[in-house]
């Protein structure tokens, strides 16, 4: 028996790809870690006045990947029993978290994520990886919340153009040309809320045009019998159940912020992940 979503909810995830906005925390719960990234933020001040300049996002580079093995707050909502219980329910209670992402759009600014199937380029050999995106600062259209195309997690996989486009939020400016954008649906989310999707759903984000940041942050849970079929090897953060397959090296929960085991961890992990991302990348001119 599910958890948390109803009979409908898991059976419009199926035909749709995407779950409605679901509230996980609470309103002082989210100030708190918004209070965490940003203290996290200056502090690192130097580094990440020079993303911002460069990109529009001051987590980019090693921090935007796999953070929660950096940062204890977060591995800490990684495990957050509710997030698990909504993901348990689409997926079983074996659970992997393969990596985090921070998408940090700052206010008034051109960045985007174009329209993109994560499944085309991170090289795992599953069709039930959950994307849990959760807000800390309101997603809204005004903001440059996430956009879907229900349905399109089952159709075979649409051709990606690599852009490298210097507005582009995504490794490689991939997008998918000809998306029919009156088909589209906004995701909006409050802060504390959480937009669920299947990583083969086409999505997209347009820019920022309120005036707050738009804070959000990927959590990306698969079933331990997934594989990476791009390299040889990976690793995942446990977060619930067992792993009987031992596909993945299983990553340390960090005891506190720059834990030196999960430092370490992180590096190697992030050095591999880039790998992935980049594989069969195309040049410029193609």
């Amino acid at each position: 028996m599910p958890k948390i979503l109803s009979a409908d909810a898991i059976q419009a995830y199926r035909n749709d790809g995407f779950v409605r906005p679901l509230r996980v925390l609470s309103g002082e719960k989210v100030q708190r870690c918004r209070s965490e990234l940003e203290a996290f933020e200056a502090k690192h001040g130097q580094v990440f006045s020079e993303n911002r300049e460069k990109s529009g996002d001051s987590l980019t580079g090693s921090y935007r990947f796999k953070s929660h093995l950096l940062m204890k707050w977060l591995s800490d909502l990684v495990f957050h029993p509710h997030i698990l219980d909504v993901v348990e329910d689409l997926i079983g209670p074996d659970l992997l978290c393969w990596t985090t992402h921070w998408f940090v759009k700052e206010a008034h600014t051109p960045h985007y994520v174009s329209w993109h199937q994560d499944s085309n380029y991170w090289g795992l050999d599953t069709d039930r990886l959950v994307s849990v995106w959760l807000a800390l600062s309101v997603s809204n259209p005004a903001s440059g919340c996430i956009r879907v195309l229900p349905g399109s997690h089952k159709e075979t996989r649409m051709k990606h153009f690599d852009t490298y486009h210097e507005h582009n939020m995504l490794t490689r400016g991939q997008e998918i040309r000809g998306i029919d954008e009156a088909a589209s649906v906004n995701l909006a989310v409050e802060p504390g809320e959480v937009a669920i999707f299947d990583y083969r759903l086409a999505h997209a984000s347009y820019p920022n045009h309120s005036d707050d940041r738009r804070i959000g942050i990927g959590i990306r849970y698969i079933p331990p019998e997934t594989r990476q079929i791009l390299r040889p090897w990976d690793s995942a953060t446990l977060v619930r159940g067992e792993d009987r397959f031992g596909h993945f090296e299983l990553e340390p929960t960090p005891r506190f912020d720059f834990d030196p085991e999960a430092l370490e961890a992180h590096k190697r992990a992030d050095a591999a992940q880039r790998e992935v991302y980049y594989e069969g990348a195309q040049p410029l001119d193609s």
